[in-house]
C-alpha cells in the first residue's frame, strides 16, 4: 500500500498509555493534518511511523514498507522533520545538509549540489555557512525541513513546521507543500495553529486520548462576524436589520455576531442586511470548520458556536474625595 497507513496502532510507556488505537490513511499526492489536544498521542505516533519508536502492537505500512520489520526501507522514501532540530550544533547549514545527503549515500558532489538547491528552496543561503547553533528558532525549522527533503521523499512528516517561522515564511512553505502534494508527495503534519492548518491540509486527522476519532458532522447553526464600513453601533444595525432582540446579536472587535440556524438562514440574513441598506464588508463564519470539528470533539456537550460577547458595562464612578478623605 502507497502513503501512510496505520491499523490498530498503539504504544505505552509503564502505565501511560500515549497511543491507545490510530487507524488511519494518509494518501499519495495530500495533505493529511494530525490535529489534537496536547498530550493526545501525535508525537509519539509520528515517532513509530518515522521508525524510531517500535510500536506495542498494531501495523504500519510507509509506501508500502513496514517500519519495524524493515526500517531502512522506509527511511529511503521518508522525510522527517521533528518539532525541533535535532544534533551538529557546531556545522553550518550547508554542511548539515551535505553530511544529511551523505548518509542517503548521495555522492560529495551531488551532496553539495543538492544543499545549494535546498538553502535556495527554503531561503538559507545567506546563511549557508553560518552554524546551527546561532540560527534562529525560525531559521532552524527551515534547515530542518531542508534536511527532510535531501533525498527526494516520497512520504513526508512533519511535525509542527510552522513554529517559529515569520508570516511571509508561513506562506512560502504553504506553497512548497502544496507543490510537493502536486508531485505526488504523501504529506503528514501535525500543528497546533489549526487556522493555518486548514489552508494547506486536503484531510483531516483526529487524535483524542490515544485514539484516532471521526468527528460527528457539525451542527449547521454558526455564529457568523458582520462587519460594517464606517457604520456606528454594528451589533444594532444588525439586531435592526435582522429583526432580533438587540441581546442576540454580540460585539467584538467593532464586529457584530449573530447565530444563525442554518446555511440558508445566512443567505437570508446577508440579503436584508443590504436591502436595509447596510454597507456590508464582511460577512463570514466566525470560526473555521476545522476549530468547530476541534472543539466538538473536545467538550461534545458545549455549543460548537461561540456566544456573542456580553455587552460592555458601565464602569463605577471613582470616589469623590473631601479635605483628603475619599466619600
Amino acid at each position: 500500500m502507497m502513503g501512510v497507513v496505520a491499523e490498530g496502532v498503539r504504544r505505552s510507556f509503564g502505565g501511560v498509555h500515549a497511543v491507545v488505537d490510530a487507524t488511519f490513511r494518509a494518501e499519495p499526492g495530500r495533505i493529511t493534518g494530525l490535529v489534537g489536544p496536547n498530550g493526545a498521542g501525535k508525537t509519539t505516533l509520528l515517532l513509530m511511523l518515522a521508525s524510531l519508536l517500535a510500536p506495542d502492537g498494531g501495523r504500519i505500512s510507509i509506501d508500502g514498507a513496514d517500519p519495524v520489520r524493515d526500517p531502512a526501507a522506509v527511511r529511503k522514501v521518508l522525510g522527517w522533520m521533528p518539532d525541533a532540530l535535532g544534533a551538529w550544533p557546531s556545522l553550518t547549514a550547508r554542511e548539515s545538509i551535505v553530511t544529511t545527503a551523505r548518509l542517503h549515500d548521495m555522492s560529495t558532489a551531488d551532496a553539495a549540489a543538492r544543499a545549494d538547491e535546498l538553502l535556495a528552496l527554503v531561503g538559507l543561503a545567506e546563511l549557508a555557512t553560518a552554524p546551527a547553533r546561532v540560527l534562529s528558532r525560525g531559521q532552524k525549522q527551515k534547515l530542518g525541513l531542508a534536511r527532510a527533503l535531501v533525498h527526494r521523499p516520497r512520504v513526508l512528516l512533519l511535525d509542527e513546521p510552522a513554529s517559529g517561522l515569520d508570516p511571509e515564511a508561513r506562506v512560502q512553505l504553504r506553497v512548497l507543500l502544496r507543490g510537493l502534494a502536486a508531485a505526488g508527495t504523501t504529506i503528514l503534519i501535525s500543528s497546533h495553529v489549526l487556522s493555518e492548518l486548514e489552508e494547506v491540509v486536503d484531510d483531516t486527522v483526529f487524535l483524542v486520548s490515544g485514539s484516532v476519532v471521526t468527528p460527528s458532522a457539525a451542527p449547521a447553526a454558526r455564529t457568523y462576524r458582520v462587519r460594517l464600513a464606517g457604520s456606528p453601533a454594528p451589533a444594532v444595525r444588525v439586531a435592526a436589520a435582522l429583526e432580533l432582540a438587540p441581546e442576540r446579536v454580540g460585539i467584538d472587535r467593532g464586529d457584530a455576531l449573530v447565530a444563525l440556524a442554518d446555511e440558508a438562514s445566512a443567505v437570508d440574513a446577508l440579503r436584508r442586511m443590504v436591502a436595509a441598506g447596510l454597507a456590508v464588508l464582511e460577512f463570514a463564519p466566525a470560526q473555521s470548520a476545522l476549530e468547530e470539528s476541534f472543539l466538538a470533539l473536545r467538550h461534545p456537550s458545549a455549543p460548537l458556536t461561540p456566544a456573542a460577547p456580553p455587552a460592555p458595562t458601565t464602569p463605577p464612578a471613582p470616589p469623590t474625595y473631601q479635605d483628603g478623605a475619599a466619600s
